[in-house]
């Protein structure tokens, strides 16, 4: 069992061999800070909840972790020595969620739509352009303005 004060910084964003932190009592937060200098919330951990970056092993965290009240935390490592194959699966699923609202809290229409590509290479012409505007949460006419500027070099 580790103390945190209120206001105390856990985990900062960037760091590696992040943990799992287990809220026994007090009340945790994590957010990012947007290239602006804007915070956004990306989930609180009451009593009862976990809270932890997604990024696995030696990844920096996307995250800062900080308490919001006195709080009284269980502290775990990540991973364990082994990991099964559906483990790994989970993890970057995760991964890939938080990333997902973290980019949608944050991030212009058009860095959503460069991380869908990334994230997505080979499905662009599998589903249709209005899912895919759905997913980034923008409208099919604002993708279509995206696609086109994309298309021409802008």
């Amino acid at each position: 069992m580790k103390k945190f004060k209120k206001g105390q910084i856990i985990q900062h964003q960037g760091n590696t061999h992040t943990k799992v932190y287990h809220v026994q009592s007090g009340l945790l937060r994590s957010y990012t800070i947007d290239k602006n200098g804007k915070e956004h919330i990306f989930m609180f951990a009451p009593e009862g909840w976990i809270i932890a970056d997604s990024q696995p092993g030696d990844v920096p965290c996307e995250l800062f972790i900080d308490a919001l009240e006195d709080s009284e935390v269980t502290v775990t490592e990540k991973e364990g020595k082994t990991i099964e194959h559906n483990d790994l699966k989970l993890i970057k699923r995760i991964s890939v969620l938080q990333k997902r609202i973290i980019m949608l809290l944050s991030s212009s229409a058009k860095e959503r739509y460069e991380y869908f590509l990334e994230t997505y290479p080979n499905i662009t012409q599998r589903v249709p352009q209005k899912m895919i505007a759905s997913f980034i949460g923008i409208t099919p006419q604002a993708l279509s303005t995206l696609r086109n500027e994309k298309a021409s070099g802008k």
